[in-house]
């Protein structure tokens, strides 16, 4: 296995990584910074106000884009796998 290989195996995965990661992270985000601007014009700052509506809308993008994160995962196998069978390794 040369050193491309192994590096554009590594450049995939991490970009994988970051399409993966970056919905949920970016829901986050957004419901966090919207529940802080409400604190914020309230005045009630209760940490249990951030936490629950996060958990709760990660839980739910999670269980929609599942099937799509799954899909993902498993062609990025097959990926690792073609160049598996193209360097000879078992």
């Amino acid at each position: 296995m040369t050193q491309e290989i192994v590096m554009d195996i590594f450049t995939t995965a991490i970009g994988l990584a970051l399409r993966l990661a970056a919905p949920m992270l970016l829901l986050a985000m957004l419901i966090g910074l919207t529940i802080a601007i409400l604190q914020a014009a309230t005045q009630v700052h209760e940490q249990t106000l951030t936490f629950a509506p996060k958990a709760v809308a990660i839980a739910l993008a999670l269980l929609a884009a599942g099937p799509w994160m799954t899909n993902e995962i498993i062609d990025f196998m097959r990926y690792i796998f073609e160049k598996m069978s193209e360097t000879g390794l078992r």
